[in-house]
């Protein structure tokens, strides 16, 4: 039969055939749409979303997690995103909370996404402040116990709860209100994925199906933190962290070690920076200054190009040439179901720029009138030439962290620390200046990558971008209180913490100290030839990063990576095996079970992570208080019989 016999029967096979690839494929989208699955439910107002319950759980779990980040902060200083394991231990505590209250008859609302999506983001602002607030890093810097490691020991600030809450306060908010104006920018019209908040999404979406709350069943082990975390961590940041060791401890201290007497003076203690302290830490240094720099360069023009693109051809609704979607113009044009209901929420409850504008500037004047009473070497312009710059830093941070899923607040802060600690010069303070501003621009930078990680998160399920922010203050608070008494249990209670053989290391304290110190003083106080092997590491972290990128992805994810590497330089690799046994588990049970690994790994790991931490701050009290642990062993050599002794304490 012709073509022309076909018209003229009225029936084509062609067209047939298409309609019904196309009926397929609206069936299709129908059966992996997630609004559909809760078109039934009602969303409750901002307000509603925003209840007491999630505060109380908020409360509670933010003590939690500020003890597993200042752990992570004192000891490794790897910090994996806690957001996925936030969203998890809310649904378990707030659904436990409704099904007790349901069989007694008392439940008035019931648990909705949008509340856990509440609970998970002030967690998560809570939590953050451990990182940000630096008690790992620049403000434990200041203190008269890192300086004595320093070749500088009079620059220092006695540690006080009081300040230290209160330079919070006054730092941390700021970044919340730089970058709100430019949520449907970021979220709808560039449609960044900022990877840690759409899995967040995911999960808590699929715990509040029927079939998805199986996966909220618990799993918690009391083993160690590091196995959880490197469930968490991608495989190639475990073995980074495993090589790094290998190289640092296995092969070059041992050769450096050697020359001892050339190098550098034999009677040194093991501590000194003028000896293989020194090789240590700022060989460490270099390679974290070499990846950050790279990063920084990568990300910045990525973004240039990327608000390039989008200006050049005035069209802001299409997709970024480097998030790597199709740029059909037709299939950018038809939006999905859900893509439409989350949208029209999302555009609902707005938040005025004057407000944004106003507590932008009004935070900035208090900042400048009081921060100067705390850390009087940090001037008023100093502070002024910061928020300036902030805002446009505080973007690049937010879109960058929305492409890659890196927030580079670290770097920012090393930024601050070289360009105010070289300002300010050490015969005027320079070393607390630059730490301060190193903290100043780290909260900034932070707190609104953190914010738009959490704007995606909540478009994604529905929640109000005002319950969201509202969630984000009352989170910054709770960490601004809860974060400074957490380090404190920790400082008062283990004499030795920050020393480099102790059970808390802060190695990142030291790092921070001695980036402050170039800064202001320069390379003359560095040991023989470290100077020039810092080069070499710095180079190398620079090529390394330019290969990976090179070769692309396919061979690029076999590439370790500089930063993860580093760490071990200074702090030995006791933690790397751990990490790695984590890494096996996951690499197991993938090839076993790839899907339920997928469902489920991250449940597990919560519960390594957690139940980790849980007993950290048990432990952390009866150290404040000198109870000695419940059972000690004692090991004797082959001599005396290979006795072993076993006993309670007293």
């Amino acid at each position: 039969m012709g073509k022309n016999e076909r018209e003229d029967n009225g029936f084509d096979p062609e067209n047939h055939n298409q309609e019904e690839e196309e009926k397929k494929k609206h069936l299709k989208e129908e059966e992996l749409s997630v609004e559909r699955i809760f078109e039934n439910q009602e969303v409750p107002s901002w307000r509603k979303q925003l209840t007491v319950r999630a505060f109380v759980v908020s409360f509670v779990l933010s003590i939690l997690f500020s003890v597993i980040v200042m752990k992570l902060n004192l000891t490794t200083g790897i910090i994996p995103s806690l957001n996925v394991s936030a969203g998890l231990l809310g649904f378990f505590f707030v659904k436990t909370w409704t099904k007790l209250l349901h069989k007694s008859g008392l439940l008035r609302q019931p648990f909705t996404r949008q509340e856990n999506t509440v609970i998970q983001t002030c967690v998560v602002a809570s939590s953050g402040i451990a990182f940000s607030g630096g008690f790992g890093s620049y403000l434990f810097a200041m203190s008269e116990r890192i300086a004595k490691q320093s070749t500088d020991t009079l620059d220092f600030k006695k540690l006080s709860l009081g300040w230290i809450i209160g330079f919070l306060f006054i730092a941390s908010f700021l970044g919340l209100f730089s970058v709100v104006p430019l949520r449907k920018i970021m979220i709808i019209d560039f449609r960044l994925t900022y990877p840690s908040g759409t899995a967040t999404a995911h999960l808590i979406n699929s715990f509040h199906t029927p079939q998805g709350a199986k996966l909220a069943k618990f799993f918690f082990d009391f083993s160690a933190t590091y196995v959880g975390v490197g469930m968490i961590c991608p495989y190639i940041v475990n073995i980074s962290v495993l090589l790094g060791g290998i190289i640092s401890w296995g092969l070059m201290w041992p050769l450096i070690e050697d020359r001892k007497g050339d190098w550098y003076r034999a009677d040194l203690d093991s501590g000194s920076f003028s000896g293989i302290q020194g090789y240590r830490v700022f060989i460490a240094i270099a390679m974290i200054l070499g990846d950050g720099l790279y990063n920084f360069i990568k990300v910045l023009s990525r973004t240039l190009l990327g608000l390039f693109h989008q200006f050049r051809y005035k069209d802001v609704s299409s997709e970024l040439p480097v998030a790597d979607h199709s740029s059909d113009v037709s299939s950018q044009s038809q939006l999905s179901y859900d893509d439409k209901r989350r949208t029209q929420l999302f555009l609902k409850d707005q938040i005025p720029i004057m407000f944004a504008v106003g507590g932008y500037v009004a935070i900035a004047a208090i900042s400048m009138a009081t921060l100067p009473h705390i850390f009087h070497q940090l001037k008023w312009y100093y502070i002024l030439v910061i928020y300036i710059f902030a805002p446009a830093l505080a973007f690049c941070n937010a879109y960058g962290c929305g492409l890659t899923d890196w927030s580079l607040a670290s770097t920012y802060g090393k930024l601050a620390i070289f360009t105010i600690g070289a300002w300010a010069g050490a015969a005027h303070g320079g070393v607390l200046a630059g730490l301060a501003a190193c903290g100043v621009m780290m909260n900034i930078v932070s707190t609104a990558s953190d914010l738009m990680q959490d704007f995606k998160t909540g478009y994604l399920t529905l929640a109000s971008p005002r319950s969201m922010f509202v969630s984000q203050i009352i989170g910054t608070a709770m960490g601004c209180v809860i974060s400074p008494c957490v380090f404190w249990l920790f400082y008062k209670a283990f004499d030795d913490l920050g020393q480099p053989e102790s059970q808390y290391p802060s190695p990142y304290a030291v790092v921070y100290r001695n980036m402050v110190l170039l800064g202001v003083k320069g390379f003359s106080s560095l040991p023989k030839n470290c100077l020039l092997l810092c080069c070499v590491f710095f180079s190398a972290a620079i090529l390394i990063n330019l290969i990976k990128d090179l070769v692309g992805k396919k061979w690029g994810r076999f590439i370790p990576l500089p930063m993860a590497m580093a760490i071990p330089f200074y702090i030995g690799s006791y933690f790397a095996i751990d990490m790695c046994l984590g890494s096996l588990i996951l690499f197991v049970w993938e090839k076993i079970n790839k899907a339920k690994a997928d469902a489920l790994a991250p449940a597990v790991a919560s519960g390594l992570i957690c139940g980790d931490g849980i007993w950290t701050l048990p432990a952390s009290i009866l150290a404040l208080a000198g109870v000695k642990p419940p059972i000690c062993m004692k090991f004797l050599s082959r001599g005396n019989n290979a006795k072993v002794d076993a006993f309670l304490g007293s």
